[in-house]
């Protein structure tokens, strides 16, 4: 009977030391998403180049107006310039409709689904996927897709 109630309390707190570590990354995932959103918000490449690994990769994905669905890959540097160059009259507002993330070892996934407006308007929905690398205890983007349509979209729906 000891030997059962001693290997319940060893599995007890096994499990919610996992639990809190596993509690303690995902908080700091999701602040890397968030100091993301915000350089982008205010047009700070050097806040979002904060969360980007070196080797990132940036990809984006739709589908043109004949139905032929477009991968596109760009180079960091064009997303940190074009935020760089921001208009300050433009409003940018990606907002996040959700936000799940996934731990295993130092690997993280995050998917976000989204609606994006610009200076107040609707532009379009999609959804991002983040990959993140823990990099010796900071966690860094190391992949970014995401995917933009204007079709099947609740916030467009409500406009019309």
């Amino acid at each position: 009977m000891i030997l059962r109630i001693i290997t319940f309390l060893v599995i007890f707190i096994f499990s919610a030391t996992t639990f809190a570590q596993e509690n303690k990354d995902k908080i700091a995932i999701k602040s890397v998403i968030d100091t993301f959103f915000e350089g982008l918000h205010k047009g700070d490449s050097t806040l979002i180049k904060s969360t980007l690994h070196k080797e990132v990769k940036i990809q984006t994905t739709s589908t043109d107006k004949n139905g032929t669905k477009i991968l596109k890959t760009d180079r960091v540097e064009k997303l940190l310039t074009g935020v760089a160059n921001k208009n300050p009259t433009h409003v940018y507002l990606e907002k996040l409709t959700a936000i799940d993330v996934k731990i295993d070892g130092n690997l993280a996934s995050v998917w976000t689904p989204y609606e994006f407006y610009f200076n107040g308007k609707f532009s379009h929905c999609g959804a991002n996927s983040f990959q993140l690398f823990n990099n010796n205890g900071n966690w860094q983007i190391i992949y970014l897709v995401d995917m933009r349509r204007r079709e099947n979209c609740d916030a467009l729906k409500e406009k019309k």
